[in-house]
């Protein structure tokens, strides 16, 4: 690998992504391993979370290691003033490893060219989430048997979405067709379009939900996120645009799963859930096993 920090989905190639499939796949059925055993990880999470959290604690756990760090900034010195370059050199010298979330784009990067340990970017703002995307991609490998030329329709928050960003960098590699619906306000960044025109990978854009989710292989929900936005007023505005309901589902595809990255307002409606075309609570499960694999990348234990 050319990194050994991950702080951005193309610090991988496409052999990257297949290799922390396979681990991923391996450590679902050995999930309890020795691998981390004397080591010590710290997770900084400068804004909230749970699932990333939690995956990734757990990950070290299940791997025989330690964990250290915090969930809320205001508790620790950075309340104080202290700089993220201190933070990042102080917390390195009790760890083996480092996995941040933070609000600012560009955070991690700045911690990985900083940092004596390892970087694991667990977020960046509406940058990137590497990790979430492994684990979107292994969700898709388990449920679609296969990664190659599949298509995928994404719908939401495209504009903020950093899961949806990565997601479509890493695709990129497997002959995707892509569909995203959003309204004016969330459409796709321009940056992203024309990151999928000069690699000659279709796609088109949509404003309405069904039934422009029929002929799909991923249906991929985001929610609206309020934290991203300075205008409350704009925010009520696009909140609950879209709304899956399980009735929608009666003329989508057998094969078709539905994944969300979570946490979930109201944009899947409670009636989706026991429907077998829902996938994201298992998806969430997959995020402890593909976590497991890319600790043991970044760490080249495996």
């Amino acid at each position: 690998m050319k990194y050994k920090s991950l702080v951005a989905i193309d610090d991988y190639s496409k052999d990257d992504y297949l290799e922390i499939m396979d681990l991923a796949a391996y450590f679902e059925k050995n999930p309890v391993q020795k691998l981390l055993d004397g080591k010590v990880a710290a997770t900084l999470f400068f804004e909230p979370s749970t699932r990333t959290r939690l995956s990734f604690e757990s990950a070290v756990n299940r791997l025989g290691g330690k964990v250290l760090g915090f969930s809320d900034s205001s508790q620790t010195s950075v309340s104080k003033g202290e700089t993220l370059k201190d933070t990042i050199l102080m917390v390195g010298c009790y760890v083996d490893l480092i996995i941040m979330r933070h609000p600012l784009e560009g955070a991690a990067r700045y911690a990985s060219e900083i940092s004596k340990v390892p970087i694991i970017n667990a977020g960046d703002g509406a940058n990137q989430h590497p990790s979430q995307c492994l684990l979107d991609l292994y969700s898709i490998t388990k449920t679609q048997g296969t990664l190659e030329n599949l298509k995928i329709t994404m719908v939401g928050d495209l504009k903020y979405g950093r899961t949806v960003h990565s997601l479509i960098m890493a695709l990129s590699h497997f002959n995707p067709t892509f569909s995203f619906i959003a309204p004016e306000e969330l459409r796709l960044p321009e940056e992203y379009r024309t990151f999928l025109q000069q690699r000659n990978i279709p796609f088109e854009e949509h404003t309405e939900l069904a039934p422009n989710i029929n002929d799909c292989d991923i249906l991929y929900m985001t929610r609206v996120q309020r934290e991203r936005f300075a205008d409350p007023l704009e925010y009520e505005k696009v909140k609950n645009v879209y709304i899956l309901k399980n009735s929608m589902l009666d003329h989508t595809k057998p094969n078709m799963k539905i994944l969300h990255p979570l946490p979930r307002v109201n944009e899947i409606s409670t009636d989706v859930d026991d429907n077998p075309k829902a996938y994201y609570f298992e998806q969430a499960q997959n995020g402890v096993y593909t976590r497991q694999a890319i600790i043991c990348k970044v760490l080249q234990l495996k």
